[in-house]
């Protein structure tokens, strides 16, 4: 089909978006040959030495920082014309790597030598932990819960050229009887269920969570779904730089005691609260730390990071009034500015940023869990490209839409590149732009219009639409 590109003079067209008036052969050639496959593979994971007992917990004195073990895991990937997903089920039921193939660069972190830490400090469920990377479920508990390390049961879903959903699954019928105090006791019955999707011609994951009480009475816990992000990295080296950026609608946020001096230079917002400004930067994180945006994450549907080094990202798009909560935590970045080689000298402190979505506000927080209750997490993941923030986000577009005296920019990404788009800007009624186009997944998108002078109207107003069916609408003041 051919897609006819007129631009006005008002109109100029970024570097970074390429349009051509032409019939897009080779591109419409490649859609419709696009498939999803599944396939089987194994992947090693180097750790150092030390032992765990049949409840998980650390068997004292076993830790040996100076020899290196590998460990293999089997591994699922998920494939598309756009992404790369590796799935690692019996470690966690995590998804632990996303490669977006346009750039050949990973979105998620991974551990290159892993180092248990925490031992006997009363800070987590198994009181140890270690980190491996990528995304994972926890529940019943905070802090990692008690299923980061536990073996899921995976199970293929539905597999056609078109689609490929896979689950993996776990339920709490197991305890560690030395837990910390301020720990569950015992189990809850809850059973998840965390199915993974991905589709042709789509430049993004779905993923979905699903847990269920069993029990006929109301029960107390935590869900948090914890996301180790370093977007745009080198697929054999991945680890977040100083150039990224924490991307939400978050305004203000607070800090456990502990760690309030991460807040330092960010302004006071009253009750204990502070702005979210030099915090979202990862090199401005001092020490290793906790952040909740305070008082939650209600009035937003996304958030994630953006690698401003060289402007790729990785975006979570979800109902933030399920998962209302979030934490961000790093080590800090000024232990990374002389890192030692991992495999010569080993450390449990690590290159990335780590954001959590949670059904409750904060860590030890409980959520009540109805009597026969369904809870039902759904969150996409969406790489992006060539954009520096987002404004808004649902699971078709991401936008960073801005407006100044004289001109309007709009940087987006569409989750289904190959679909021709239309993309309409008005002023009031007056019309900025009104043209086709077609999504650069390579290199991201980026318009720019002319607001004429003596158009009345503060505000402009953006709409991205395929096939005739309304995309995505935004709003921005002019500054």
């Amino acid at each position: 089909m051919a897609i006819q590109v007129s631009l006005r003079k008002s109109v100029c067209v970024g570097l970074a978006m390429l349009w051509t008036v032409s019939a897009f052969p080779a591109l419409a050639q490649a859609a419709s040959t696009d498939r999803v496959s599944l396939s089987e593979s194994a992947i090693t994971w180097s750790t150092v030495k030390y032992a765990t007992d049949a409840q998980n917990g650390f068997v004292r004195g076993s830790l040996d920082e100076k020899t290196i073990v590998d460990r293999t895991f089997k591994t699922y990937v998920l494939e598309n014309k756009y992404l790369k997903v590796t799935l690692v089920p019996e470690f966690g039921g995590r998804i632990l790597s996303i490669i977006y193939k346009p750039t050949g660069h990973e979105e998620l972190y991974r551990t290159e030598v892993g180092v248990p830490y925490g031992i006997g400090a009363g800070n987590f469920y198994y009181d140890w932990l270690m980190v491996y990377g990528g995304i994972f479920p926890t529940f019943p508990d905070p802090e990692h819960g008690k299923t980061w390390l536990k073996p899921w049961a995976f199970k293929v879903v539905k597999e056609t050229d078109d689609e490929v959903m896979v689950a993996m699954s776990l339920t709490d019928d197991f305890a560690f009887a030395a837990a910390p105090p301020k720990f569950r006791r015992g189990s809850t019955g809850i059973e998840a269920t965390y199915f993974v999707t991905l589709k042709a011609g789509r430049a993004a994951l779905d993923a979905r969570v699903v847990l269920k009480n069993p029990q006929r009475e109301t029960i107390q816990y935590e869900y948090w779904t914890c996301t180790t992000l370093a977007p745009g990295s080198d697929p054999n080296n991945p680890r977040t730089t100083g150039g990224a950026e924490i991307i939400g609608p978050i305004e203000t946020y607070t800090t456990p005691a502990w760690s309030a001096d991460i807040a330092e230079g960010d302004a006071s917002a009253g009750a204990g609260m502070r702005r979210f400004e030099k915090l979202r930067y990862f090199r401005n994180w001092p020490a290793l730390g906790i952040a909740y945006a305070a008082p939650d994450m209600q009035g937003g549907n996304f958030w994630g990071v953006i690698n401003h080094d060289n402007e790729e990202g990785i975006i979570r798009i979800a109902d933030n009034r399920i998962t209302r909560g979030l934490k961000m935590w790093t080590w800090g970045f000024p232990s990374f500015t002389n890192e030692a080689d991992s495999r010569k000298a080993p450390r449990e402190q690590q290159p990335y940023v780590e954001l959590w979505a949670g059904v409750s506000d904060q860590f030890f927080h409980s959520a009540d869990f109805p009597a026969l209750g369904e809870v039902s997490v759904s969150e996409t993941y969406s790489p992006t490209v060539g954009m520096s923030n987002v404004t808004d986000a649902n699971d078709n577009i991401l936008v960073n839409l801005a407006a100044e005296a004289g001109s309007v920019t709009v940087q987006f990404i569409s989750l289904e590149p190959a679909t021709p788009l239309h993309i309409t800007l008005k002023r009031g009624e007056a019309v900025l732009l009104d043209d086709d186009v077609k999504a650069d997944p390579k290199r991201g998108n980026r318009i720019a219009a002319a607001i004429p002078a003596g158009i009345s109207g503060d505000r402009v107003r953006l709409t991205i639409s395929a096939e005739g069916r309304e995309l995505i609408s935004a709003e921005t003041s002019i500054k």
